[in-house]
């Protein structure tokens, strides 16, 4: 049988709670045990005292002696005062006088043994003072001793004794008490541990519910936040931010997969039609090479297509960037990718306009993955640039950065678009009907590689001015 973790937790608690009160339960009841007894023994102490000063007394100045009517009766009205029996022996040990109202343990003897081991500060012992008590109790004893010249003799002993069954019960009302209140602190303490370990757990079956459903495609759960500032908030929060980005990743895939059908469709559908007309002889014989030329045409675009998912998978990949901290020198990066552009330029027959500093730019970063940025965004403004137009390439420091603009001149992007322009696949219709050897994934691999840079990249377009700005950070 699986335990929940809130059920976990409370047992946990409980255990906890239960071991602590047992210890709890015990030291106390050794110290209530010893308290109650040390108060006993006090009043039992002052008790001897008292009435052994009172004997002392009435034998001294009245003359009165330890079997006397008027003593017995005094002793017990102070036992039922005090709740301590008397007993009055004479110097012998042979009891005269008790609180004891039957007197039946008057005439017995107290052992010498007894006698012999009390003194003026003498403890309290458990005994049953020989024949005197059937059951052993609490009892302190003190002599009765007169003092004359040079000497004091004992003319009798005083005992005070109490039933350990009244103690027991005196410290049994005190403990009942105190085992009461623990017990009802205990209940309150597991309920409310146990109300707190399921509110803690709430979220957390909730999250593994949530999770259980996004496994069955609904990307759109979320777990409630309450707005709760603990740990359990922070994993609210951490879990619906991964959800987020979980459903993000969702619709771009299935965009991704959606736009790369669209893109494979159309070639495709041009290489199998045409073909079919070739080999059915639907096609004229002097239309076959214009044709097979329009095959050639759209493979090579199949195959464009598929070096660049190759290449962003590559790029995609953790071990893609390892050198980002070599230096290289920007400006010799942007001359090779104009040179290596520079049939593209002569047939558009394009002019070339620079601002490059003579002297060596070194930037951080991994220079092949940075050409192929430069070589994207000149190949991307050679496109989409009027025939005869100008293309503007500007290299500057400022801010411990340097940042690359490239400028051409062409049809406006709208607004609209520009946030969208650096997704896969995106595509305006103007871009289709000028380019159409174009994938749509220049720009998406652009970005891709200045993200893993941790460098930003800009774009505006106006007036039929469209100029791109990139960063990188100089060593």
């Amino acid at each position: 049988m699986k335990k929940s973790i809130y059920f976990r937790i409370f047992i946990a608690t409980a255990l906890i709670v239960l071991l602590s009160f047992s210890i709890l339960a015990s030291l106390s009841t050794a110290f209530s045990y010893r308290r109650t007894l040390a108060d006993k023994r006090v009043m039992m102490t002052s008790t001897l005292q008292e009435t052994a000063r009172y004997i002392k007394t009435q034998h001294l100045h009245y003359a009165v002696n330890l079997d006397d009517f008027d003593l017995t009766m005094w002793l017990t009205m102070t036992a039922g005062i005090t709740g301590f029996d008397m007993l009055v022996t004479d110097a012998a040990g042979i009891a005269q006088s008790s609180s004891d109202i039957t007197l039946i343990n008057l005439g017995k003897s107290v052992p010498e043994s007894m006698l012999s081991s009390i003194s003026e500060d003498s403890t309290v012992v458990m005994s049953t003072l020989g024949e005197i008590y059937p059951e052993r109790r609490h009892i302190i004893g003190m002599p009765l001793t007169l003092n004359g010249v040079g000497e004091s003799r004992a003319f009798g002993y005083l005992f005070v004794t109490s039933d350990t069954s009244v103690f027991m019960q005196e410290w049994a009302d005190f403990y009942s008490v105190y085992i009461l209140l623990t017990i009802i602190v205990m209940i309150f303490t597991i309920l409310i541990s146990f109300i707190a370990t399921k509110k803690q757990a709430e979220p957390l079956n909730e999250m593994a519910s949530a999770a259980r459903r996004f496994a069955r495609g609904e990307f759109g759960t979320r777990v409630k936040d309450v707005g709760r500032q603990d740990e359990i908030g922070q994993l609210t929060e951490a879990f619906n931010v991964m959800a987020d980005s979980l459903e993000c990743s969702e619709q771009r895939r299935r965009d991704f997969i959606t736009n790369l059908s669209h893109e494979l469709k159309t070639p495709m559908t041009v290489i199998t039609g045409y073909t079919e007309g070739l080999l059915d002889g639907t096609i004229p014989l002097e239309d076959e090479k214009r044709y097979l030329g329009i095959i050639f045409s759209e493979t090579r675009r199949l195959s464009r297509l598929v070096r660049s998912m190759l290449e962003i998978s590559t790029l995609q990949s953790s071990e893609s960037f390892t050198d980002l901290e070599n230096s290289f020198d920007i400006t010799e990066v942007v001359r090779l990718a104009l040179l290596s552009l520079d049939w593209k330029i002569e047939e558009k027959q394009l002019n070339i306009e620079t601002e490059l500093p003579d002297e060596r730019i070194m930037t951080r970063g991994e220079a092949d993955s940075i050409t192929q940025v430069v070589f994207n965004l000149i190949d991307n403004a050679i496109k989409f640039s009027n025939s005869g137009s100008v293309i503007e390439l500007e290299l500057w420091r400022q801010d411990e950065k340097v940042y690359v603009s490239v400028t051409n001149r062409g049809e406006t992007i709208p607004q609209e678009e520009l946030p969208q322009i650096f997704e896969r696949f995106h595509k305006a219709d103007r871009s289709r009907s000028a380019d159409r050897d174009s994938v749509g994934l220049g720009l998406y691999i652009v970005k891709m590689i200045l993200d893993n840079h941790n460098e930003d990249i800009f774009v505006t377009s106006s007036d039929g001015i469209t100029k791109f700005i990139f960063s990188l950070t100089e060593v």
